[in-house]
């Protein structure tokens, strides 16, 4: 299975969950909440959550749902309901808006920007949502998340995305906060160069050697100096020639890969 596939599949599974998820959501101020109650048609109502945090319900009034769970809403009017009004009420609220929480979601993705969370929305469901993944994405996205009441103070999470994405490690798939900031970082790449059959830039993988990225390079051309390949490679700001490198020699981002041509 391809990791399209895969992300698809994860998404499906995700979706599948996703009443579950609702009755967890904690209301925030601008979602659009749905109230029935069973055999009380007049008592249908739609209500978006004010910015001090209340809905407006016949016979009932005002009622403060900020910051509480759907169950602990449905409950709580349920409870009022019963006081006089109506015999053992049962009480049904659907998410209609989701407005109050919110992410953003940069770098590496198609559609990148400010996205509203729905629910208890998962990495993968954001990153659907935002078109998935460029060709130049790299492994590693990385989380930022306010931590504490001062703005200042950030928990980094990072999330591999090979383990997630390619073998399916779906304990990798956290859910997103509100004011999340997420980063899909590039690939870092390295150059091959000369008696190869495809010269260009490689995007550069975790274990990588010399004969891996001269093997997605087309491999050596028939001019091509195998037992002297160079590296050029940068080493803190300056760059440096490795001669006549080994085929297991690991590849770093911005190597330049030199296969020179045999005069023999």
């Amino acid at each position: 299975m391809n990791k399209y596939a895969l992300i698809f599949c994860l998404i499906l599974n995700i979706l599948a969950g996703g009443n579950v998820f609702a009755q967890d959501y904690r209301v925030g101020e601008g979602d659009v909440l749905k109230v029935t109650v069973y055999d009380h048609d007049d008592l249908t109502t739609t209500s978006r959550v004010s910015g001090d945090g209340f809905i407006d319900f016949p016979l009932i009034g005002h009622i403060e749902v900020k910051g509480q769970t759907i169950t602990q809403i449905t409950d709580r009017i349920s409870l009022l309901l019963s006081d006089g009004y109506v015999v053992k009420p049962q009480v049904t609220i659907f998410i209609q808006e989701f407005k109050s929480k919110k992410a953003f979601i940069i770098g590496e993705v198609k559609n990148p920007g400010l996205y509203v969370l729905p629910g208890q929305t998962t990495f993968l469901a954001l990153l659907s949502e935002a078109g998935g993944l460029n060709k130049d994405a790299g492994d590693k996205a990385i989380i930022k998340r306010k931590a504490g009441v001062s703005d200042n103070q950030e928990d980094i999470i990072t999330v591999d995305l090979k383990d997630l994405i390619e073998k399916g490690d779906t304990s990798l798939d956290v859910m997103i906060a509100d004011g999340d900031s997420v980063y899909v970082t590039k690939a870092g790449v390295f150059y091959v160069t000369g008696e190869v059959k495809k010269p260009d830039a490689y995007k550069c993988e975790e274990g990588t050697t010399v004969i891996k990225a001269i093997t997605m390079a087309g491999g050596f051309s028939d001019k091509a100096s195998k037992g002297k390949v160079k590296i050029v490679r940068k080493v803190d700001g300056k760059e440096e020639v490795l001669e006549k490198v080994k085929m297991d020699e690991p590849v770093l981002p911005d190597d330049v890969i030199i296969v020179p041509e045999s005069f023999f």
